[in-house]
């Protein structure tokens, strides 16, 4: 098997920001290493201090970001020079979308040999009339991929713009290697905290993620719920907690990656409300998965409901509606049993599913067939 290199475009990655999408990177990375790529990350970062690192997953390739417009980070000719200089060392360029800057990077950085392939992560939500200002772009960047990847099936047939481009549709699930057994010495100290019957959320606080409908929930629900994680919406959430009241509500903020398994293996249940098809996936549901534990989530039609089956995995409620979100917590509240068998379930759907050898090998095969054609 010869060694290949893929250089991988998003607008920022660790160390300087934190999110599901940066670890579905990292866990790409580590997943194809073993399948001989050597991938490169090509970001913006606000303070690029000394520039590349080397990373255990990936050497990372950054530039200045000057400007942030609706979430879309943007950088100068520094970014355009050196996200150049890294496609000249790389077999296929992959570029996780949304990232508009990353489409006017493309005609600059590519070599027409090299095979275009688009991670599509989410279609734009929020965004709606940038998003038809953006549109033109979008449309020659997905005509100009070879490959379009969608992380679930779910969200490949409920994306609308994913319907002009079927022909060139694959689906391959984002993935998560085996984690560590946390410290004894941290689950004592969380177990001491927190006790072992709380439900746990793992996420950057943003605007989709139904938290305000998990507070609303927490009224009716008889046990701690845990949040952990930081973001723009924290400092409101918390306010909320506050004016209700909300004994059952705890915020940690920012947790080491030591201290979050260690909440994973304590946990009851993991919950993920998000309301939003801004969210397309959910890495938090793999490590609860993982971890053998029943997931809570909403049907959006994303890929939340591809790794959470309902019934099988743990439950699946509407999207904002704290009723059925309360009902559905409450439930695994009273009933060890079906915690159990749920858990057991979304473990084996990890395996089945979402391991790294899965990703891997999917991906392994799609780079192969691109350069061979």
């Amino acid at each position: 098997m010869r060694k290949l290199r893929v250089l991988h475009l998003y607008r920022t990655y660790f160390p300087e920001t934190q999110g599901g999408m940066q670890e579905a990177i990292r866990q790409l990375c580590l997943a194809t290493q073993a399948h001989e790529v050597d991938n490169t990350v090509f970001a913006l970062a606000r303070q690029p201090g000394c520039g590349d690192l080397d990373l255990p997953e990936a050497k990372l390739v950054r530039a200045r970001s000057w400007l942030e417009v609706a979430s879309c980070d943007i950088g100068g000719w520094d970014a355009f020079k050196r996200a150049r200089a890294a496609a000249d060392q790389c077999d296929i360029i992959q570029i996780h979308y949304p990232w508009p800057f990353a489409d006017l990077l493309l005609p600059f950085i590519w070599r027409h040999n090299q095979p275009v392939v688009v991670t599509y992560v989410s279609d734009i939500v929020r965004q709606r009339g940038l998003g038809q200002v953006y549109a033109p772009l979008r449309r020659r960047l997905l005509g100009a991929a070879s490959r379009i990847v969608a992380s679930s099936p779910n969200y490949a047939a409920s994306s609308e713009v994913l319907q002009d481009y079927k022909d060139k549709l694959v689906c391959i699930p984002h993935c998560l290697g085996e984690m560590a057994d946390p410290e004894p010495a941290r689950c004592k100290h969380w177990e001491l905290t927190l006790g072992q019957d709380f439900f746990l959320f793992v996420g950057v606080l943003r605007y989709y993620k139904g938290l305000d409908y998990l507070l609303e929930a927490a009224h009716q629900v008889n046990a701690l719920i845990v949040v952990v994680g930081e973001g723009p919406e924290g400092e409101r959430l918390r306010r909320e907690a506050e004016a209700h009241g909300l004994k059952n509500v705890r915020f940690l903020g920012h947790v080491s990656d030591e201290d979050k398994h260690a909440l994973f293996s304590l946990c009851r249940a993991v919950v993920f409300p998000s309301h939003l098809r801004s969210e397309a996936f959910g890495m938090t549901l793999l490590e609860g998965a993982q971890a053998a534990k029943p997931l809570v989530c909403c049907e959006i039609g994303s890929g939340t409901t591809w790794i959470n089956l309902h019934n099988e995995t743990g439950l699946v409620v509407p999207g904002a509606d704290a009723l059925a979100l309360a009902q559905a917590l409450n439930t695994l509240a009273q009933d060890d049993a079906l915690c159990a068998r749920l858990g057991q379930g979304a473990r084996a759907r990890w395996q089945q599913c979402f391991t790294p050898e899965v990703a891997g090998t999917a991906y392994r095969a799609l780079y192969d067939e691109l350069l061979s054609a």
